[in-house]
């Protein structure tokens, strides 16, 4: 054999290599992480999506959805966080519940563990009482508190979410003190509220109105966007009820930082493909998910800027013994 053709079959052999390792690609079930309870936000979303990655991902590609919940989204935080970065975990990350509890303290993880791979959704947070409470707005809300000063229950997806966070800037602004109930996801906030064992459920609107929807007795008192949900049009914003502040849900797709680069790009390609799918966008529909597509780029970006700014409160108004 010639020297050259020696040199042009490495080089063929260099070039062909990526594309196996690709192909190659996923030689066994995927495990996605979903730190909060079955039959929440984030779980729906996850089982709906789940299919389309496996579609674009190819090669007889399985997603097993995989509930982590506890201590906040601790516990399914730090097992995506600490898994092996080959491309078979990969999970769902909320903030602002994965960027606080680190903020708050000494947890399984740091925020600089995981390797984000897209955003899905965004979803406001809203207030929900029971259908057969007296309280129909903010106003209502604010004056039964201040009736009972810390007996109202406020159930919230756990300690440093964005449902705790809401909770504690209105005590703030209404000049009131209620009473926060923790719980393990948006499903056991649910059924606090059904069963009237809470007053009033912190909750996302998608989440609020996909309970509303299957028929939960449920009543919204206001979304903390900026302006008013397109999911929502009848639900006026906090900022209309003399509550100047906002607070909302990311929920995107992570994996442990340090993914093999072609593996990286086959799932930022599949999760890219599927959030654009025509047919998943009419299930995050059904399921009132108010979708946000960021790549991997601006969702860093974003996540920074959102690390950044928790930091901020925290100074100002440490939640945790709150």
């Amino acid at each position: 054999m010639t020297p050259f053709l020696k040199t042009l079959l490495a080089a063929a052999a260099l070039a062909v290599a990526p594309l196996e390792s690709v192909a190659a690609y996923p030689e066994r079930p995927i495990n996605m992480i979903v730190a909060y309870s079955p039959g929440g936000g984030t779980d729906l979303v996850a089982r709906a999506i789940a299919p389309f990655i496996e579609k674009y991902l190819g090669n007889n590609a399985k997603i097993v959805v995989m509930n982590r919940p506890g201590a906040g989204g601790e516990i399914g935080f730090a097992a995506l966080a600490n898994a092996q970065p080959d491309g078979y975990t990969i999970g769902f990350i909320n903030t602002p519940n994965v960027l606080t509890i680190p903020i708050e303290r000494k947890a399984q993880y740091s925020t600089d563990k995981f390797e984000l791979l897209a955003n899905i959704v965004d979803d406001p947070g809203n207030f929900s009482v029971h259908s057969d409470s007296p309280v129909k707005s903010l106003k209502d809300l604010a004056d039964l508190a201040k009736s009972k000063p810390g007996q109202v229950t406020v159930g919230t997806t756990g300690i440093g979410s964005d449902d705790h966070l809401a909770m504690l800037l209105f005590e703030r602004q209404a000049g009131v003190k209620m009473n926060h109930i923790p719980m393990k996801g948006a499903a056991d906030v649910r059924t606090g509220i059904i069963s009237k064992q809470i007053d009033v459920a912190a909750m996302n609107i998608g989440e609020a109105l996909q309970a509303a929807a299957g028929g939960a007795p449920m009543r919204q008192l206001g979304t903390m966007s900026l302006a008013r949900s397109s999911l929502s049009p009848n639900v006026p914003t906090f900022a209309e009820q003399g509550y100047k502040f906002e607070m909302a849900s990311l929920r995107g797709i992570a994996a442990p930082r340090g993914l093999p680069a072609d593996v990286k790009q086959a799932l930022v390609t599949a999760i890219q493909k599927a959030a654009a799918d025509p047919e998943f966008q009419a299930q995050a529909v059904k399921y009132y998910a108010p979708l946000r597509y960021l790549g991997p780029a601006e969702f860093e970006k974003v996540w920074r800027q959102t690390e950044a700014d928790f930091k901020a409160l925290w100074k100002e108004l440490p939640w945790s013994d709150k």
